[in-house]
């Protein structure tokens, strides 16, 4: 037997594992730019967007040159009949004029309509896209990524950053477009009808664009914290929702909510800084607007004094300067949407990148499985540098037997079970299932071999017979309930409102924990795998039933292998081989009544139970 060790293994980056290795989004840049990949598909529909947008832009743009018309329509008309000149205001042509007007307004607001319309659609297809790729690397990531970051915060990605990522686009894009659009079109319109008035309305354009830069260059790292803060804060709210009851019974609430608003104030304040920084655009562009109508004023009155300008320029020039501030105006809410897009996407990106569960080339499936199983000198440490959990483990089982795995709190019963699951690859050593090496086939095919009852139950929110079924999803209603008589819950199942049918809440709190693990346990009779692993399969039931449930297993269990992981140890008496674990070492193994005549590890475990309960009685 090795000696045990607590030297600590390397750590083991995603190509010592076999596992592809990707570039990082790790800039902004690098997350816009796959984002856009998204796009690619749609580039058609894209590109009629944005022609769309310009062209709704263009139109209105056009609007104040009519305006322009009536007016010098009017004023000349006005100044003819006070002179005494003319015939007065000629009002079909300004009819003329108007109607032009009100079709080119009409006519943008059709591309307008149209291009929110197309926007709208890519925007919804890309955020579809991106959950079912997401959804998909969620299956394919190892236990150990979900060890060590909070639930709340994959949520958060999935849920509040594709929500980002879907309104700036649907929004954004076609916004940017217009305001670039509206900025060229004006400033060619502008210098086409006075390049005086236009070079004056142009002047604030390098004050605006330093403005932009400082706002960019300020609030990006903010936008950034507080996509963070807020997948932080969702994992509070999700671990607090979830052990309300916990928090609750030891008057923990002050606690929970101070903790909470620890994370809340981080949100609160990173978001202060990202909406301050954005909102800076508005009133700058908001006073330089202002000062451009004075200067239009002053200098357009001096032009028409001096009979350089009619009436109706100033007229244009004061509807283009209120049209040209406006995208400024809107830069506040374009650059706090494309802020908020890149943050989100860094998220998202930095999600996708990480390594997924080492893939076995060889595709072939598992040959028919009998149930011999061979631990051959493993060796294991969980993710992240810890101690090594299983120093040196070989044991041989022969199919069929019931193996009982016994030892303290620590020894490493549940890991080993996880790695015949191959939920975590080993750091040397291997698992041999029939004589082949369970590291040389894919995963779904491993645990297709195998049924599995945790001592912590997994219940979806479905009927009572979809949650058995889920063990076999071809299995007939009569299938189903042989199976929950075999599990001993028959009875009770009855007994439920609506029976099989009644459907088990998001929390799985409207039935018993014990019925919660009379249920997987059914699931796992259904299931019928010739491996069986069960981990404390019955600590969440009374005696008598534990006693019902044992002769069940004990029939179920005939010709299969099982593993059986106790802590009662009276429960495990008839294994056929039972295996003392400590500190990641077999010490003992053998039949209860060899192991209690040795009078070693596994007697000593056996007499304090039951030293314990005389004390207790």
């Amino acid at each position: 037997m090795a000696e045990y060790t607590q030297k600590r293994p390397p750590r083991r980056g995603p190509g010592d594992l076999g596992m592809p290795v990707t570039d990082k989004a790790k800039d902004t840049k690098t997350a816009l730019r796959r984002l856009l990949q998204y796009l690619k598909s749609r580039r058609a529909t894209l590109i009629l967007v944005l022609f769309l947008a310009a062209a709704s832009t263009v139109f209105s743009i056009l609007g104040p040159s009519q305006v322009r018309e009536v007016t010098n329509l009017l004023s000349d008309g006005i100044f003819a009949k006070i002179a005494g000149t003319g015939a007065g205001i000629d009002f079909d042509a300004i009819a003329k004029v108007m109607l032009r007007l009100i079709a080119l307004y009409l006519t943008s607001a059709l591309f307008s309509f149209l291009q929110g319309y197309l926007m709208a659609g890519i925007a919804t297809k890309v955020s579809l896209n991106l959950r079912e790729t997401i959804m998909a690397k969620i299956n394919r990531l190892p236990v150990a990524y979900f060890n060590r970051v909070s639930h709340g915060d994959v949520l958060s990605r999935i849920t509040n950053d594709i929500d980002t990522l879907s309104q700036s686009m649907n929004q954004g894009i076609s916004q940017l477009i217009t305001s670039f659009t509206t900025v060229i079109g004006i400033a060619v319109m502008m210098f086409t009808a006075c390049w005086q008035l236009g070079f004056a309305a142009i002047a604030v354009l390098p004050v605006m664009m330093i403005t932009v830069m400082f706002v960019i260059k300020s609030s990006q790292k903010h936008f950034k914290a507080q996509q963070d803060y807020l997948g932080s804060v969702n994992g509070q709210v999700e671990e607090i929702y979830a052990g309300h009851t916990v928090i609750k019974a030891f008057g923990n609430e002050e606690e929970a909510i101070e903790t909470f608003d620890k994370e809340n104030k981080k949100l609160c304040s990173s978001a202060w800084r990202a909406q301050f920084f954005s909102g800076l655009m508005q009133p700058i562009a908001s006073l330089l607007g202002n000062l451009n109508y004075v200067v239009m004023c002053v200098l357009g009155a001096s032009l028409v004094a001096n009979g350089t300008l009619k009436v109706g320029y100033i007229t244009e020039f004061i509807m283009y300067i209120r049209q040209f501030n406006q995208p400024f105006m809107q830069l506040a809410q374009i650059l706090n949407v494309f802020q908020q897009t890149a943050a989100a996407s860094e998220r998202v990106f930095e999600f996708l990148d990480e390594a997924d569960e080492s893939v076995c080339e060889n595709p072939e499936p598992l040959p028919p499985v009998r149930g011999d199983v061979t631990f051959d000198h493993v060796r294991f440490g969980y993710e992240g540098g810890g101690e090594i959990v299983i120093n040196d483990f070989s044991a041989k089982v022969k199919a069929g037997q019931k193996v009982a795995i016994v030892g303290p709190t620590g020894a490493g019963k549940t890991t080993l079970v996880k790695l015949l699951m191959r939920f975590h690859d080993l750091h040397s050593g291997a698992i041999y299932l029939d004589g082949h090496n369970i590291a040389d086939y894919p995963r779904k095919e491993v645990r297709k071999a195998m049924g599995m009852v945790l001592q912590d139950t997994w219940l979806t929110s479905a009927s009572i017979a979809d949650n058995i079924r889920y063990g076999k999803l071809t299995a007939t209603d009569d299938e189903v309930k042989a199976a929950a008589k075999a599990a001993q819950s028959h009875a009770f199942i009855r007994a439920l409102p609506d029976g099989y049918q009644m459907c088990i809440n998001e929390e799985a709190n409207n039935i018993s924990q014990g019925q919660k693990q009379l249920l997987t346990i059914a699931r796992a009779i259904l299931a019928d795998n010739r491996v069986l692993i069960l981990d404390e399969a019955t600590s969440s039931v009374d005696t008598r039933t534990e006693i019902l449930i044992q002769k069940a297993m004990d029939h179920l269990m005939e010709g299969r292998t099982s593993f059986i992981i106790a802590h009662r140890l009276s429960t495990i008496r008839n294994a056929d081989l039972i295996l003392c674990l400590d500190h990641g070492d077999i010490v003992e193994q053998g039949t209860h009544d060899e192991l209690m005549a040795h009078g070693g590890f596994y007697a000593k475990l056996y007499n304090s139970q039951f030293e314990r309960v005389s004390e207790a009685g």
